[in-house]
């Protein structure tokens, strides 16, 4: 077929040698590099205007793979070329790209190649289809016309058809052309749904025309009217139902169960609508043919997959109807019994036999059913509500109670499947599992602890006794150790919902040697659990003087497996839970913790941290003045240890690392178990009595033991700080330890330092090495200085101490010199990010407690630290970028607005300003990344705003300067923009302007890109 006289015509050698080229790039004899080399070759003839002039004679080649590229180029020229192509040739490209499809499908060419062709057709009606007038109009229809007239099988015009609504839904179009597409779809509804129909409905089905056809669908469902899907529901219900010969056909079924999906979850039937042509259709069909539920093959994981479309589309229906006396149209039964079969089957699914993910993989599915089910359960509304009259229980009560029962005795089946599945294997089995599909074992075990909340919301004391019981009567039937793993998942289930509280006979009849998994759970059910759940809510069956025993023997069973290496990550975890749920209850028995203490050596130094710091969980619940004898005993040993690592021989730098990390990590859990649970800022007043208690610690504080174990640790620290600080692992055991050891004054500890002297060695450790974690603790520290005053008469806010002011001016000048230092240097703030990001953080910080300190700086330094906040509004790293925003924006805005600062301000903007305004517009133009365009607009309606006549001059100045970034706004557009800016009288009006601005300069204007992402 030779091509139009309106594409270029190549000679056959040029023809050829890129055939050539083609073949080689497919082939496996060729390295890598060239194969890069090839593609880059190909995408450069692709784009040079003859290339229109190789379709034909590729797709006539008899290679696939030239054949394959002339599609493809004939795609790539009219998606990205389009504007070069000759505007009066488009009506002959159209009728030569359809006579070129009909010629390649009726030839034979492959169906990749024919894909290719389909989607070039609908490119092409994209560019000339939207219009008025439209130069292709109806061209669904026309098209479909023009390719079924040259004899294309209906297999294929199904697969055009589906190319059509893929191609269409996801088109980059705006406004009327959107509109217009959508409503070319609408046209062909009709024509669609009909050849589907003619498709599905042959006496003889042909399996490739009715995949096809009912792929179709699916890809028009998102389009078509619930008038236009309704007709071919029960036709895929039809295509379901098994042969009573041969039973069911995995390949129609599947492909049918697949639509009948997407319409519950896609179309206009989706979210509860067309119950009576959609839901009860498929409840009949499922009390029919739903039997085959529960088995594990192809058609019964698409027959899970469809009940779980149902359940998620009909879950209000099932939750009003599962009871009802109503009955279906066409069925002798009433809607409370299909209802019932439903979940009926669903629990079939829900409890396949065998392990998850080794035995079968669909009971999983069916989980978030029991959610969604339970959430419409509370929302149900009953059409018949009746009063009550003369003390006669009202229908409504009456129909309730029925439901429940009927709820609650599914729940009850949904718990019981649940507890079995959840089980592992005996240790025999196990060993022959993989590593993944031990995971998704566990993983599934998870998923259904979501589930199994949600059926504790409907059987709540039911559930739980069921558990008790479950697990008491196998505890009966125990033998040796054997059938543990029964326990076990009882004992998980538990865990999950989080609130069983059990007596005392459990932990005493659970094994506290060996069987690693079962004790494993229950320190898991502990920390979680009970822990959480503390001990001063108890079953009724306990009385309050049994309380104290059961926290003591839950205390013993934890600690017991503290020296277990296997088990000691759980138990530490669950004893630090414990304790700090229940501090007030366990600090009468700070004996028992003592003795504790004595036999630390026996616990891994992994773990240490946390037991210590459930031992100053419970020290923290003593009057103050008992605090200091247990906070000495458990903090002057690491202090020495630590003392001791830093004189360890300089050839032993591994053993050192180890030891300070661990006694860095013991000290911040120390320091974290002496902070009190209750939030001070939660506190609203300040009653007598806290003010008793605040005077009593800061007594206790001033104690000359206290004092001398602070002095001891601050020294031991800082000597830290000053040898290891440029160590990483150091670095984060002494970021932590900081964030422990200090607070605001509402909570302060006895162990706490002042912030001041933290803040000198953050700075000192930066000098050495600049890195976010010190000045992320720099930002943390300077909030301290100026605490927040939560019991202040005035309105106002409290102005700095002179103590914490004289700090910052001293130490602000070494921390913005380790800072500029460093990132100062060439291709330093591209490289580090996150210092930049940190660093801005810290600044901003400073200048909305400290603002005064940047005007006290030494000469030159407040200019050099401007200089590179310019410098880093060009930055493509947006978090580092908007740092940079926030404290440029806080510094002006504050600064402005001074009164202590007398002209402070214009110096700022006189030095800065124009710089700063000058980033600004290069960002909006497209150096900055455009996610960062609104702290760029914050940061230009505050000098606009603060600073007009400056603004109108730099703006002009900068937009018409010959020096000004390239970019797509006309000088018309620039003039636009400046006067929009300087006629705002509110942030509003700025914003739209610069945003207005940002696409065009970038070429975007127009764009459903550019207008979509406008509000990033």
């Amino acid at each position: 077929m030779s091509s139009g006289n309106f594409l270029p015509d190549l000679s056959p050698p040029d023809v050829q040698q890129a055939a050539q080229l083609i073949q080689q790039a497919y082939s496996s004899a060729h390295a890598q590099v060239d194969q890069r080399r090839i593609q880059q070759e190909l995408v450069e003839i692709q784009r040079r205007p003859e290339a229109w002039g190789l379709i034909v004679p590729f797709l006539e080649h008899p290679d696939p793979n030239v054949q394959f590229f002339g599609a493809h180029t004939a795609q790539v020229k009219i998606m990205r070329d389009w504007d070069s192509f000759p505007e009066e040739n488009a009506e002959h490209l159209r009728d030569f790209l359809l006579k070129l499809t009909s010629h390649s499908i009726l030839t034979g060419k492959g169906k990749v190649v024919c894909r290719k062709l389909f989607v070039a057709i609908t490119s092409l009606a994209l560019r000339i289809a939207p219009g008025s007038p439209s130069r292709w109009p109806d061209w669904i229809v026309s098209a479909v016309n023009s390719l079924s007239s040259s004899g294309m099988p209906p297999e294929q015009l199904l697969a055009f058809l589906t190319i059509v609504a893929e191609e269409v839904e996801t088109a980059d179009l705006l406004g009327s052309s959107k509109m217009q597409m959508h409503q070319f779809l609408l046209d062909a509804s009709p024509m669609v749904v009909q050849a589907v129909i003619t498709s599905i409905t042959r006496p003889t089905l042909i399996l490739p025309e009715l995949q096809s056809a009912l792929k179709c669908f699916q890809a028009w469902i998102y389009t078509l009217r619930a008038n236009d899907i309704t007709p071919i529901i029960p036709l895929l219900i039809t295509i379901m139902t098994p042969a009573p010969d041969s039973g069911f056909n995995e390949s129609t079924f599947s492909a049918a169960s697949d639509v009948l999906q997407e319409i519950m979850t896609r179309s206009s039937l989706a979210g509860g609508a067309g119950t009576g042509t959609l839901t009860e259709p498929l409840l009949v069909w499922l009390d029919a043919h739903g039997d085959h539920a529960g088995s594990v093959d192809g058609v019964s994981h698409s027959l899970c997959k469809l009940l779980v479309a149902l359940g998620d589309h009909s879950t209000m229906y099932f939750a009003s109807n599962i009871t009802s006396s109503k009955p279906i149209p066409g069925s002798p039964y009433q809607r409370a019994y299909f209802v019932q079969k439903f979940l009926h089957l669903l629990l079939k699914y829900t409890g396949l036999p065998g392990y998850y993910g080794v035995d079968e993989e669909a009971s999983e599915m069916t989980l978030g059913f029991w959610y969604l089910f339970q959430e419409s359960l509370w929302s149900v509304e009953y059409e018949d509500q009746t009063e009550n009259q003369d003390g006669i229980p009202s229908l409504l009560d009456v129909k309730e109670k029925e439901q429940w029962a009927v709820v609650n005795a599914v729940y009850v089946q949904l718990v019981e499947i649940l507890r079995r599945k959840v089980t592992w294997p005996d240790q025999r089995t196990l060993n022959y599992w993989a590593k993944d599909e031990v995971d998704r074992f566990q993983v599934y075990r998870r998923d259904v602890g979501d589930t199994l909340i949600n059926a504790y919301y409907i059987l709540r004391n039911d559930m739980l006794g069921y558990f008790l019981e479950d697990m008491q009567k196998r505890f009966a039937q125990q033998n040796g150790s054997q059938g543990w793993e029964e326990i076990e998942a009882t004992l998980h289930c538990i865990m999950s919902i989080q609130e069983a509280l059990f007596g005392p006979d459990v932990l005493g009849r659970l094994p506290t040697s060996g069987q690693d998994r079962i004790r494993r759970t229950m320190l898991g059910l502990i920390g979680r659990g009970i822990a959480h759940m503390t001990f001063d809510r108890l079953p009724n069956h306990l009385t309050p003087t049994s309380s104290p025993s059961l926290l003591m023997n839950t205390i013993s069973y934890v600690v017991a497996a503290l020296p277990e290496p296997a088990l000691c990550l759980p138990a530490a975890n669950a004893l630090r839970d414990l304790c700090d749920a229940n501090r007030a209850a366990l600090a009468p028995h700070i004996g028992a913790f003592a003795e504790l203490h004595a036999g630390l050596s026996d616990i891994p130094d992994t773990e240490k941290s946390k037991v210590l710091q459930s031992i100053a969980s419970v020290i923290q619940a003593l009057p103050p003045e008992e605090e200091i004898p247990p906070i000495h005993a458990i903090v002057s040993p690491v202090v020495e240890k630590l003392a001791q690592a830093l004189h360890i021989s300089s050839q032993l730098v591994d053993e050192t690392r180890i030891i300070i990390i661990s006694q860095l990590q013991t000290l911040s859990g120390v320091a974290k178990g002496l902070t009190r649970t209750q939030d001070s800022l939660l506190i609203l007043d300040e009653s007598p009595e806290e003010r008793a208690e605040a005077e009593r610690l800061q007594r206790a504080r001033d104690d000359y033991t206290m004092v001398k174990v602070r002095e001891d640790l601050f020294n031991t620290i800082r000597n830290v700080a000053t040898y290891w600080s440029m160590d990483a692992g150091v670095s984060d055991a002494l970021s932590d330890f900081f964030r422990s050891i200090t607070s605001l004054p509402s909570d302060i500890t006895l162990l706490s330092l002042p912030a001041a002297p933290i803040f000198e060695i953050i700075c000192l450790a930066c000098q050495r090495q600049l890195t976010a974690v010190w000045l992320s603790l720099a930002n943390m520290l300077v909030i301290q200085l100026d605490p927040p005053t939560l019991f202040s008469a005035s309105t106002l806010k409290s102005t700095p101490s002179p103590e914490a002011l004289g700090a910052i001016s001293t130490l602000l000048p070494i921390l913005l010199e380790a800072s500029l230092g460093v990132l100062g240097q060439p291709g330093a703030m591209e490289a580090n990010p996150d210092i930049v990001q940190a660093f801005f953080g810290c600044m901003d910080t400073i200048a909305k407690h400290f603002l005064v300190g940047f005007y006290r700086l030494p000469p030159g330094a407040l200019d050099a630290l401007m200089q590179c906040a310019v410098t880093s509004l060009s930055l493509q790293e947006r978090y580092s970028l908007v740092a940079t925003c926030t404290f440029l924006e806080t510094l002006i805005r504050r600064t402005a607005s001074s009164d202590d600062l007398g002209d402070a301000s214009t110096i700022l903007i006189q030095g800065h300003g124009r710089p700063i305004l000058r980033a600004v517009l290069c960002g909006f133009a497209g150096v900055a990344p455009r996610s960062a365009t609104q702290n760029l607009i914050e940061l230009l309606s505050i000098v606009a705003s603060k600073f007009p006549a400056e603004t109108r001059t730099w703006m002009t100045d900068i937009l018409f300067a010959d020096d000004f970034v390239q970019s797509k706004a006309s000088s018309e557009a620039k003039r636009t923009f400046v006067k929009a800016i300087i006629g705002s009288r509110s942030p509003k009006k700025t914003r739209e302007a610069a945003q207005q601005f940002t696409l065009v300069a970038r070429g975007l204007e127009g764009t459903s890109f550019g207008y979509a992402s406008v509000n990033i």
